[in-house]
């Protein structure tokens, strides 16, 4: 019987056999994804239904920051290059650690990028058209107010990494300085939470302000109060993106929260479900993307909530994408005097409060904005 228990002096074990087989079925899984996104990346506004037939080129009616024009290549290099360290040090983590719960929050906060057309569509988040993105008409992807582009793949560094690790060290040198009858020991994650807020909202709004100054994407209307530079094309809604934002960076940091027995609040959320017991990796993942999803839908419902309201009047005047049609779904760009044509996009009748859809006749205020002799 212990023969049979036992395997021979040099042969491999089941698993390690099977590790190069597992290492080359994922090799071609990624090979193929990259294949299927290289084949349809574009670049430019393509589709009918956002190219504006009048304008031939890329001319900008404004100057992103420091004048410099080559802010895209910038972002779209610095995304690939990050994405290949983070794959890099993704592999090496997993060899050494398989399966830590780390590693499976950046799978499941990398997962919840499949929501991100839904969550452009919300905020009227409007990205550059010159961007390699997907084509413009795809399901889902066109519910994206222009493009969808390739360079949110980082979702995982914005809403996890970050926040995470500096809260939790945060965390760590709170604790090293206080009794351990003090708050931040009594109630760690409400402490962790609190830190995640803070330095989610702060590194949010010096991330999000740079890109929108370098022209990666525009908010097209925001709130008028509460939100920074109203009224322009670099406006930013300050206190409603930062602030909601953190819904997803909050939960994020919480369930990788370690306890004095060692295990994350995923893993023993995970713990008490009936299903995959065998499987605990697998419970924890889940775990895990579906309370980021959740929170990722309650992000997208208090953006709606504005967008039904009508609250958001202040638009990005002028607009900063001419070779894109205005994306204009409630008529506030015609009603400022901004300069046509318009689209209303996808998802504009009862998803927007407006059973009507875009108003056919919009006059155009007397002071407005975007007018050539406006404010603006």
């Amino acid at each position: 019987m212990a023969n049979t228990l036992t395997r021979e002096a040099g042969q491999p074990s089941i698993a390690a056999s099977q590790r190069p087989a597992a290492a080359i079925a994922w090799m071609a899984v990624a090979i193929g994804v990259l294949g299927f996104i290289a084949y349809h990346a574009r670049t430019g506004a393509v589709s009918p239904r956002i190219a504006n037939p009048e304008v031939t080129g890329v001319p900008r009616p404004v100057e992103f920051l420091f004048g410099w024009e080559h802010w895209l290549v910038l972002h779209q290099v610095g995304t690939v290059v990050m994405m290949l360290a983070l794959i890099a040090v993704f592999a090496w983590a997993w060899r050494r650690h398989p399966a830590h719960p780390y590693l499976l929050m950046v799978l499941a906060s990398t997962a919840i990028v499949w929501q991100d057309p839904i969550m452009n569509w919300a905020p009227y988040a409007v990205y550059n058209p010159q961007l390699w993105h997907f084509p413009e008409d795809w399901p889902l992807v066109r519910l994206s107010p222009t493009v969808e582009p390739f360079i949110v793949i980082g979702y995982s560094t914005f809403y996890f990494i970050g926040p995470f690790f500096a809260s939790s060290w945060i965390l760590r040198r709170m604790q090293s300085r206080a009794s351990f009858d003090s708050f931040v020991w009594r109630r760690p994650l409400v402490t962790l939470a609190a830190l995640l807020f803070v330095v989610g909202f702060v590194m949010d709004a010096f991330l999000e302000i740079f890109l929108v100054r370098t022209g990666l994407y525009v908010y097209s209307q925001v709130i008028p109060w509460g939100s920074l530079f109203a009224g322009t094309t670099f406006q930013f809604p300050l206190i409603w993106e930062s602030a909601l934002v953190t819904v997803v960076m909050v939960p994020a940091g919480v369930l990788c929260h370690r306890d004095d027995t060692g295990r994350t609040q995923a893993e023993k959320l995970a713990q008490r479900s009936r299903w995959f017991r065998t499987r605990p990796a697998l419970a924890t993942f889940l775990v895990m993307a579906a309370i980021l999803n959740v929170s990722y839908f309650v992000y997208g419902a208090g953006f709606a909530a504005i967008r039904a309201s009508r609250l958001a009047t202040a638009v990005a005047c002028p607009w900063p994408y001419p070779e894109a049609k205005v994306y204009d779904p409630q008529g506030f760009f015609e009603r400022e005097g901004q300069a046509g044509p318009f689209f209303e996009g996808h998802w504009n009748r009862w998803m927007t409060a407006q059973p009507d859809g875009r108003p056919a006749e919009n006059p155009v205020k007397p002071d407005g904005i975007c007018k050539p002799d406006g404010n603006a």
